[in-house]
């Protein structure tokens, strides 16, 4: 039996999320009491039942409840369930615009104790206990409906149990590290194209810029480096039982350098670990299971903002 666990802060997309779910032939049910993980388990194998399960637990559930979420994900761990948590965020201040647009009460202001502002942040903390459990963080902040339902479907659906889910992610330093970045590479020590007009407005994947930072001895170290650190370490991250993996390669803007050395890093797994992820946060691109086969290449994209 398998069970993907949605939580997060209200507002970030967890309903979404759990349609995705749904839609692709998960048994769906929202707002579930933490305590009740064990009966639905015993619920559906006493009616021999072997249903995928798509679960949403948030912060209305009692504290008690929440701070037990850790043994009761172990408990049903040892039962041989194959369990996996999602945990959706979204940046506060993105919170507190989209609730005074839409007008609707955040679920922990109904009591009228707590201002907009402080609910956002005692929900955050309240789930403190889901999230450091969290196989996968997904930041929905500038993800839309449609972005959303896509990295949940490419993601959690037909993935094995021992499969490591691995995503290489370019971004820019100006707008935040990836919240779910587990190893960060920071690029801004390179040559920059972008103060060359003539490349400003291309990208790392286009052949101009290619070819200016192939030129640069430091960029290609860098690149070696990258995938040599990678390469020796991710086998102990698939021996830690790590379901998700994401490795994330920074510049200022995310549209040059980071992108040129997540498109050559992605490249060089895929010849290892077919199924591969790439995602260049900033130009809006993401690209799902690379294979040798379909290793990325240089292309037109969208330009830096």
């Amino acid at each position: 039996m398998q069970i993907v666990i949605i939580s997060g802060r209200s507002g970030s997309g967890k309903s979404i999320a759990l349609q995705a779910l749904e839609d692709l032939g998960f048994y769906a049910i929202d707002n579930l009491p933490a305590m009740l993980l064990g009966s639905l388990v015993d619920e559906l194998r006493s009616d021999q039942l072997n249903p995928s399960v798509a679960v949403s637990i948030d912060a209305r559930n009692l504290p008690h409840a929440l701070q037990r979420f850790p043994s009761l994900l172990q408990e049903l761990r040892q039962r041989d369930i194959q369990c996996q948590v999602v945990y959706l965020t979204t940046d506060a201040r993105i919170l507190l615009e989209r609730y005074s647009a839409t007008r609707r009460r955040h679920p922990l202001t109904r009591n009228n104790r707590m201002t907009l502002a402080e609910a956002i942040d005692h929900e955050e903390s309240a789930l403190t206990e889901i999230r450091d459990l969290a196989d996968l963080v997904i930041d929905t902040s500038r993800l839309s409906v449609h972005e959303l339902r896509s990295r949940i479907a490419d993601q959690l659906a037909d993935r094995g149990s021992e499969a490591l889910a691995l995503t290489v992610e370019s971004f820019g330093f100006k707008r935040g590290v990836p919240l779910d970045a587990d190893i960060v590479f920071d690029a801004r020590c390179l040559p920059n194209p972008y103060w060359d007009p003539s490349l400003r407005e291309s990208t790392g994947r286009d052949r101009n810029v290619v070819d200016f930072l192939a030129g640069y001895t430091m960029v290609e170290e860098m690149q070696t480096d990258i995938r040599a650190w990678v390469e020796r370490w991710l086998p102990r991250y698939q021996a830690s039982q790590r379901s998700y993996l994401t490795v994330a390669i920074g510049c200022t803007g995310g549209q040059h350098r980071s992108v040129y050395l997540a498109e050559r890093l992605a490249h060089d797994l895929a010849t290892h670990y077919p199924g591969v992820r790439l995602r260049h946060r900033e130009l809006g691109i993401q690209l799902s299971r690379l294979s040798p086969e379909t290793a990325p290449a240089p292309d037109d994209c969208e330009k830096e903002p």
